[in-house]
């Protein structure tokens, strides 16, 4: 991994991880407990959290950032983005949805949506980075 792509994975790490954060942490936070009930943690259990935060920006890194910025700029890295958190966070509460009884479909819905944007706003901003340090 080149220079760049490191700038540009670190810019994705902090953006995803910030606003995950804030999204977890304090805006669905209630959402999360009320839907998953005692299926939820009352820990997260953050080895776990730690690796997913780490690996998911290499795959937004490869999938929707320098493929982004070599077609067309941010904004096709931010569509990318969005998609590669649609599939992921899709094939996360499907499955859940699939497997887990009582599983609830609305949390899947605002689970799918939230993965999309997050993915989509982490993209971009691993893009613009990508983008600038390519140009210095």
């Amino acid at each position: 991994m080149s220079t760049k792509h490191l700038v540009a994975w670190a810019v994705t790490f902090v953006v995803l991880l910030v606003i995950d954060m804030l999204w977890l942490g304090v805006v669905a936070k209630g959402l999360y407990q009320q839907g998953m009930g005692d299926l939820m943690s009352p820990q997260p259990r953050l080895a776990f959290a730690a690796v997913f935060y780490l690996l998911y920006p290499v795959g937004l890194l490869i999938f929707a950032i320098v493929l982004g910025v070599e077609a067309q700029g941010v904004t096709r890295a931010a569509v990318l983005g969005g998609l590669f958190g649609l599939f992921c966070y899709g094939t996360y509460d499907l499955t859940n949805l699939a497997v887990i009884r009582n599983w609830p479909l609305a949390l899947s819905f605002i689970n799918i949506a939230w993965g999309t944007l997050v993915s989509g706003v982490a993209a971009a901003a691993g893009a613009v980075a990508l983008r600038w340090f390519s140009a210095r």
